[in-house]
């Protein structure tokens, strides 16, 4: 019906930049907010980042200043530019993303995640 694919993923130096994509496919009528969470071994799954269908933007503290999300709502996909990574990052990543199959029927879709790396 619905399937959010991530991608970007990958192994990276301290200090480095990494960009993840997630991009939205199937039927429905609309997408509205779009976030990126991730979650650390052991750790419970936290937000990163979200936008909404407006572009309005909201980072976790950690993030800010380092992060950065966007969307191309013509390519129902969204990003997260990451640089000034840190070992701390290393976590699977997934996306999220509000969706209507119907109208006014919006839906939470989780992406399969993926996996950054941080380390020297």
């Amino acid at each position: 019906q619905v399937q959010l694919v991530e991608s970007g993923g990958g192994l990276v130096q301290p200090g480095g930049s990494l960009r993840l994509s997630c991009a939205a496919s199937g039927r429905f009528f609309s997408i509205g907010a779009m976030g990126w969470y991730r979650q650390a071994p052991g750790k419970q799954r936290d937000l990163v980042a979200t936008i909404t269908g407006g572009g309005s933007t909201s980072y976790a503290d950690s993030m800010k200043g380092r992060f950065t999300i966007s969307r191309d709502n013509a390519k129902n996909t969204v990003y997260l530019q990451m640089s000034s990574l840190l070992p701390e990052d290393t976590a699977v990543y997934y996306c999220k993303a509000a969706v209507s199959v119907r109208p006014f029927r919006p839906e939470d879709y989780w992406g399969q995640g993926t996996q950054v790396t941080v380390s020297a």
